[in-house]
C-alpha cells in the first residue's frame, strides 16, 4: 500500500469553528475599548484626586490583561491547529485560557475586597460630580463590550448550525475562552454599577460609607462568577464533564444492534463543541468499522470517533449468548 493511499482514512485535528475567527476580532475590539476606557480613568483619577477612580481604573487593567488573554488564546489555537503536538488539536486552549482568567477575576475579587475593607476603616474623599461622570463613560464601555461579545455568542452557535457542530445536549456548547471574557466585561459593569450607585448616596446624603460597601458586595459576585467558570474550565481540562445524554445516545444507538455489546466507552471534549469517542464493542458477528461510525456519526458533536472490536469466539461467551 502506497502512503498517498493512507490519506483516505487519515483525517486533521483542527476541531475549531469557522466563528473563532469572529471571537477573536471581537474580543480584540473590547479589549481597546477597555484599555482606552482605562487610560480616560486612571487620568480622571489624577486630576481630580479620586483614589476611587484610580482603584477601578488599575482593576479595569486587571481585566485588559485577561481580555489579552482571551485574545492571545485564539490566536494561539489558530496558529497552531495543524501542529502534531497537540494530539487532539489546540480545542482546550479555550478552557485553559478561561481557566487562567478565572484564576485572575479570583484575584480581583481579593484585591477588591481588601480595599473595602481598608476604606471602611480610612474613608477616602472624592470629588463626587467628576468621578460619576468617568463612572458613567465606564459603564458605557462596559455595556457596550458585553453587546459586543454577547452576540459574538449568539454568531457561535448560527455558524455551528450551519457547519453541523450544533450540540443539543444540555445545551453544552460551552467556548469558555469566550465567557471568560465576557465575564470578565460584566464584573467591570458590576463595578462601574456599584461606584455609580456609591457616588450617587455619597453625593445626596453624604454616606462615603457606600462606596467600599459596595466594594465588598461587588467582590463577593466577582468571586462567585470566577469559582463558576473556574470549575466548568477544569471540568474540561481534566475530561471530567458530565456525557451522560452522548453515553446513553450511543448505548441506545448499540442495543439496537443484535448480538453487540458495548465493553468500553470514553467520551471527553476536544473542542468547545466536538468530543472524541473510543467505543470498545464485542460481538460474534462483527462488521466493518466503518459502519459503526457511520452510526454514530449521527450523534451531533461526536468530530473523532474509534471503534474497537472484538469477535467473541470463547465458550463461555457463546454459553453467554445462548
Amino acid at each position: 500500500m502506497h502512503s498517498h493511499d493512507l490519506k483516505l482514512w487519515q483525517h486533521a485535528h483542527d476541531f475549531g469553528r469557522a466563528a473563532d475567527r469572529h471571537a477573536e476580532r471581537r474580543t480584540r475590539w473590547v479589549v481597546a475599548l477597555t484599555f482606552g476606557t482605562m487610560l480616560v480613568e486612571l487620568a480622571a483619577g489624577w486630576l481630580t484626586g479620586s483614589m476611587a477612580l484610580m482603584a477601578d481604573a488599575w482593576h479595569m487593567a486587571s481585566h485588559v490583561g485577561a481580555l489579552g488573554l482571551a485574545a492571545f488564546a485564539y490566536g494561539f489555537a489558530r496558529r497552531h491547529a495543524g501542529d502534531v503536538r497537540f494530539t487532539f488539536g489546540t480545542g482546550k486552549v479555550s478552557a485553559l485560557a478561561g481557566y487562567s482568567s478565572a484564576l485572575l477575576l479570583g484575584l480581583v475579587a481579593f484585591w477588591m475586597a481588601l480595599e473595602s475593607f481598608h476604606r471602611l476603616l480610612d474613608p477616602v474623599p472624592v470629588r463626587y460630580a467628576e468621578a460619576m461622570a468617568v463612572a458613567v463613560l465606564g459603564l458605557a464601555v462596559n455595556l457596550l463590550s458585553a453587546w459586543l461579545l454577547e452576540h459574538e455568542e449568539g454568531d457561535h452557535h448560527d455558524l455551528d448550525h450551519r457547519h453541523g457542530h450544533h450540540d443539543h445536549h444540555h445545551g453544552e456548547h460551552v467556548d469558555h475562552n469566550l465567557k471568560a471574557a465576557y465575564v470578565h466585561v460584566l464584573a467591570d459593569a458590576l463595578t462601574s454599577v456599584t461606584a455609580i450607585v456609591a457616588l450617587a448616596g455619597g453625593m445626596a446624603y453624604g454616606w462615603t460609607f457606600l462606596d467600599p460597601l459596595m466594594g465588598i458586595v461587588g467582590a463577593v459576585v466577582v468571586a462567585r462568577w470566577a469559582w463558576g467558570l473556574a470549575h466548568d474550565s477544569a471540568a474540561v481540562l481534566l475530561d471530567a464533564e458530565d456525557h451522560g445524554e452522548t453515553s446513553a445516545e450511543i448505548h441506545h444507538l448499540m442495543a439496537s444492534e443484535p448480538d453487540h455489546e458495548i465493553a468500553d466507552l470514553h467520551l471527553w471534549r476536544v473542542g468547545p463543541a466536538s468530543r472524541a469517542c473510543i467505543l470498545s464493542l464485542v460481538t460474534h458477528s462483527p462488521k466493518p468499522a466503518d459502519y459503526y461510525r457511520a452510526r454514530l456519526s449521527g450523534i451531533a458533536g461526536l468530530d473523532h470517533i474509534t471503534v474497537e472490536i472484538n469477535q467473541c469466539r470463547d465458550e463461555r461467551c457463546r454459553a453467554g449468548q445462548a
